[in-house]
Parts: structure tokens; C-alpha cells; sequence
């Protein structure tokens, strides 16, 4: 699989992989290996980041789009993620707020649709 496929099943950053892993296509077996036995690169990149979008949204607690809309546009570390965190900026908190709402309507949908599958 190309690397950009194998960085974003071990979630990680692909530009902040060494250069050997972006430039090589990587095996089933490769992965499982990875994934079963992490070098310490992994690990430090799982730990310290730079972290890719979608994980930067999950540990903000906001969607992608909430990211761009707050201005991050770029890969962040774990520390930047934190010191995020702690200064609670207002598209932060908005943007929690909005992806709250969204999940609160999600399972309520789900809900509905289950209910409504339980009688139909």
C-alpha cells in the first residue's frame, strides 16, 4: 500500500515519518508488524504528534471542519494540542458546543430510526 494509506491506518502525520517509510510502498505484514510491535518512532509520533487532522478534532473534541473554521490548518503536536486546551480560545469552545450538539442529534436520530425499525 502507498504510505499515505499505511500513515493514516497507524494514525499518524505522513510528513513527519521518516523519510524510509514515505518513500517505500508498505506490505500487509508490514502493518500488522508495526501495529503489533511499534518501532520507537511510532510510538514517539503516537505520543508527542505531530498529530494528523482527525486526530487533532478528536482530542479537541470538535469536527475537521471545526478546525478550519478555528484557523488550524496544520498537523499539531500533543503540547499545542494541550496548551489549546487549557487557553479555551472561543472558536474552541464554540466549535465544542456545535460538535456536541451534533452527536446529541445523531443518537437521537439513531434512536428513532431504531424505534421506528422495532414497530415497522
Amino acid at each position: 500500500m502507498k504510505p499515505a494509506t499505511a500513515a493514516k491506518k497507524l494514525d499518524v502525520y505522513l510528513p513527519a515519518t521518516p523519510a524510509e517509510f514515505q518513500a517505500n510502498a508498505i506490505t500487509r505484514a508490514e502493518l500488522a508488524a508495526l501495529q503489533e510491535d511499534p518501532p520507537q518512532w511510532l510510538k514517539d509520533l503516537r505520543k508527542n504528534g505531530p498529530h494528523p487532522k482527525n486526530l487533532v478534532a478528536a482530542k479537541l473534541g470538535v469536527s475537521i471542519a471545526g478546525l478550519s473554521r478555528g484557523g488550524v490548518t496544520e498537523a499539531l503536536t500533543t503540547e499545542q494540542i494541550d496548551a489549546l486546551l487549557e487557553e479555551k480560545p472561543e472558536w474552541l469552545v464554540a466549535e465544542r458546543e456545535s460538535f456536541q450538539a451534533v452527536l446529541i442529534e445523531q443518537r437521537r436520530l439513531k434512536a428513532v430510526r431504531a424505534e421506528q425499525a422495532r414497530e415497522g
